[in-house]
């Protein structure tokens, strides 16, 4: 897996302050995605170990709330596969703070069935998530006074209660 960029002390992907991670590949391909350069899986830096640590001491103090996975799109097949080991050591490491991922990939058509997005791992990655940001971005749908997402058809979910009820539980914050 590849990343575009790493953010330190970001507020603008999630509540509180954030560390964000910014995956690399997407076929989504949303009319004026704000970051079509990274719909290209080799774009940017590999992902290593040592990426993974300074993401990990990145997350360390205690004024940051979480880690936050953008894209490109976290939910490719691909990324997930690469993505799991990494968010099962920040859940084990801080287990106080909130994962939340946003995907163009919705939960109950596309990550809960079968699908192009769906595959071996994607029960557990979604096992590892806080707070999922679905569904793509419609430029006719956009709305800059929604709270974290950028068009009205997309949906903020609280995953936990959502898994364990079956049903969408929007996330109240």
């Amino acid at each position: 897996m590849y990343y575009g960029e790493i953010k330190n002390c970001d507020i603008a992907n999630g509540i509180g302050v954030r560390v964000t991670l910014f995956v690399s590949g997407c076929t989504n391909h949303c009319e004026e995605c704000f970051q079509p350069q990274t719909w290209a899986f080799d774009y940017g830096k590999p992902f290593t170990a040592e990426t993974e640590q300074t993401i990990l001491d990145m997350l360390a103090p205690d004024y940051i709330d979480g880690l936050t996975l953008l894209g490109g799109e976290p939910m490719e097949p691909a990324n997930q596969r690469a993505l799991l080991p990494f968010l099962k050591k920040v859940r084990k490491t801080y287990p106080n703070k909130t994962i939340w991922c946003f995907s163009g990939f919705t939960l109950d058509e596309e990550l809960l069935q079968e699908s192009y997005a769906r595959c071996e791992v994607t029960d557990e990655v979604l096992s590892q998530i806080d707070v999922l940001v679905d569904g793509r971005f419609v430029k006719a749908l956009y709305d800059i006074t929604l709270r974290f997402r950028g068009s009205s058809n997309q949906r903020i979910i609280d995953l936990p209660q959502t898994l364990a009820t079956g049903k969408i539980v929007p996330w109240e914050g």
